[in-house]
């Protein structure tokens, strides 16, 4: 299970976002605290726009003046366009800066980017006690991938304390929000007993979801689970 885990982790928490960032602003209130006004929106929409149709320079203008108007979804792009450094000036520490009030405003993509950041050092010297503190407030608000890398720290002790029944708990959630290594973790401590009582009943059905959602290692380890109940007295 380590190794599993491990090598899990390493793919899926060692990058960076990037670019996913600036498309999320369309998605308005979903990644928000709170809807914006229409006309906001509306703004916030077309400065999206423009920065999807290479005109950067615009994007930025408006980004910038609804930063400064704090809209959360704009700090974010904002920091994003420096990170990438799509604007004359590029400023990892204004990025950081950025990223925290987007963070602080309730956006939950922010909130996991800045966690990234800090657990990678992309932004300065590494932090894994604050960055599973942003973690954990993305993961509450429902990021899958927040709640991935929560559980990861509680099953290794990085930068959480060791437990794996913690871990159990936040794989779980980010089974139940379609996370498809989740779902294979989870059932991997369901088979073996691990954070969890052993049930290799529920150990199956979280590895037939992963199988159904194209995990191929999760259909070898259905014909696996299989044998192993089928050899149980009835």
């Amino acid at each position: 299970m380590f190794h599993t885990l491990a090598r899990f982790a390493n793919g899926r928490l060692a990058r960076l976002s990037g670019r996913l960032a600036l498309l999320a602003a369309l998605a308005g209130p979903v990644l928000a605290a709170a809807p914006l006004p229409p006309a906001v929106q509306n703004e916030l929409d077309r400065a999206v726009i423009a920065y999807e149709s290479g005109q950067l320079p615009a994007a930025q203008r408006a980004f910038e003046a609804l930063a400064r108007r704090g809209v959360a979804a704009a700090q974010y792009n904002l920091a994003v366009m420096h990170l990438q450094r799509e604007v004359p000036k590029p400023d990892r520490t204004r990025a950081r800066r950025l990223l925290q009030q987007a963070a602080e405003g309730g956006f939950v993509t922010a909130q996991f980017m800045l966690a990234q950041a800090l657990e990678n050092g992309e932004l300065g010297p590494r932090d894994l006690a604050l960055a599973h503190r942003w973690y954990e407030v993305a993961a509450e608000a429902g990021s899958t991938e927040a709640q991935v890398a929560m559980g990861t720290g509680h099953y290794l002790g990085r930068g959480l304390p060791k437990n794996p029944a913690r871990a159990v708990h936040w794989f779980r959630e980010a089974a139940k929000g379609g996370d498809v290594g989740a779902m294979y973790l989870l059932a991997s401590m369901y088979e073996q007993g691990d954070g969890v009582e052993r049930d290799l009943r529920l150990a199956r059905y979280w590895y037939g979801v992963a199988a159904q959602n194209g995990d191929r290692a999760a259909r070898g380890k259905l014909r696996e689970i299989d044998a192993l109940l089928g050899s149980q007295p009835s």
